[in-house]
């Protein structure tokens, strides 16, 4: 029982000063005009509390699902407890398709929970002390007073209560609502990222604005356990002292849209990205992440066989590097140069083709090749009188004085003897009509 001082007219609406003790219903509700404000207390006297703050209620509309600072994650019910939370890339830190939601029991919220995909698909959920791991029973408390004034917005959920069923990791799901989650962190800073302490802010997938730190993707094998691999990092190097400070993101991505030459499309490809940051502030931003991505890349070389690691790619941006950012940079720059030398390669394709078609090609490439081949042929076998080469196909006389006075069917004739072996006949050929 709590005893409330409130304003009421004729109608319900509380207009006037007024006390009375009301009892409400754990789905009960105030509706207050703007402006209007009210005081509760439970009859206890705690001396030094005589003067009251004031509070000043938010609009409840302005909540989203897809807000992420609206949750918090954790490995386990304990960890959630205590508050040791787990640090995610921006899309992650939204609920994904495997896990398990909960509503803290006897609190209230009103939340928007309009997505770009037909169905908010969860693990399981928890609403006013109720686990929900079945859609049938889910939908029917959706029909409720109680969600109605919890849940609003063109949005469903579906619940598959199952763990992720591959052994490498799955995918949160969250891309399709990127925008919405960008647009949520974003929207108290006029949809303005913070300007990093780094010159060439690492942009991670699921990520909304640059960081500072450093990223290692890796290509995995078939015997890739993504846990195993987590628990090797944790163990390895996390959880040692000198690591203190440094946070770190693992799970399974879809790789950036790749094209071949940015024009035929590649197949999409799946990643596992382990994205570190610390807190070291000003030109120390990120070293501390540097160093460890580099151990991290040290035991891949050794030992990243025997966890199912292909291969990993690793980039770094740090406060004190304003160039090719460590081993990050040198990749980027190799990857470059091989972009620019392609290029190059293409431009003189195109060049070539052009001048063949045009006709300039043709005397000059023979002219060269003839050079090339005397030159060689000079190397080897001492100076000698340049007469080119034969064809064996054609059976074609290097000398052109060997045509002269030969008639066509002549010349036939004599390149049919010297052919042995199988031949084709050209049927758009008539041996009539050239020597006519």
């Amino acid at each position: 029982m709590q005893s409330v001082t409130c304003e009421e007219d004729s109608s319900g609406t509380l207009q006037a000063q007024h006390t009375a003790e009301k009892y409400l219903p754990l789905n009960g509700e105030f509706m207050m005009a703007p402006g209007a404000g009210f005081a509760a207390f439970d009859g206890a006297y705690d001396p030094g509390c005589e003067t009251g703050s004031e509070v000043t209620f938010s609009s409840a509309e302005n909540y989203h699902w897809y807000d992420p600072t609206l949750w918090h994650a954790a490995t386990s019910l304990d960890d959630l407890e205590r508050g040791k939370y787990i640090f995610s890339v921006d899309e992650e830190c939204v609920p994904c398709q495997h896990d398990d939601v909960l509503f803290r029991p006897e609190t209230s919220f009103r939340i928007n929970i309009e997505s770009s995909e037909q169905m908010i698909r969860l693990r399981s959920i928890s609403l006013m002390g109720q686990k929900f791991t079945s859609n049938d029973a889910l939908a029917e408390y959706m029909q409720s007073p109680s969600a109605k004034l919890q849940f609003h917005g063109e949005g469903a959920f579906q619940l598959s209560h199952t763990r992720c069923p591959d052994k490498s990791g799955c995918e949160c799901a969250n891309a399709a609502n990127h925008h919405r989650i960008c647009a949520a962190l974003l929207q108290n800073s006029g949809n303005r990222c913070p300007v990093p302490l780094c010159k060439d802010p690492l942009m991670p997938v699921g990520h909304c604005c640059g960081i500072c730190g450093a990223t290692i993707s890796l290509e995995y094998s078939a015997g890739f356990d993504i846990e195993m691999y987590r628990n090797r990092i944790l163990h390895t190097f996390l959880n040692m002292p000198k690591n203190a400070g440094v946070q770190m993101a693992l799970s399974k991505v879809q790789a950036p849209p790749r094209t071949f030459l940015g024009i035929v499309p590649r197949s999409p490809l799946s990643l596992i990205q382990i994205v570190l940051i610390d807190n070291r502030t000003g030109a120390q931003t990120g070293t501390h992440a540097e160093q460890l991505a580099k151990d991290i890349m040290g035991d891949i070389a050794e030992n990243g066989e025997s966890f199912g690691v292909v291969l990993g790619h690793f980039q770094a941006a740090t406060g004190t590097n304003w160039e090719a950012q460590g081993a990050g940079g040198h990749v980027a720059a190799t990857t470059a140069g091989a972009v620019v030398g392609l290029l190059l390669v293409l431009l003189l394709s195109g060049v070539v083709l052009l001048l063949y078609r045009k006709g300039a090609l043709r005397s000059l490439s023979s002219v060269s090749f003839s050079i090339l081949w005397s030159h060689k042929n000079l190397h080897s076998m001492g100076e000698t009188n340049d007469e080119g080469f034969d064809n064996p196909m054609f059976d074609t006389p290097s000398n052109p004085m060997a045509f002269a006075g030969v008639s066509v069917e002549e010349r036939v004739k004599d390149r049919a003897s010297k052919i042995s072996g199988l031949y084709y006949i050209n049927p758009l050929y008539d041996e009539t009509e050239v020597s006519a």
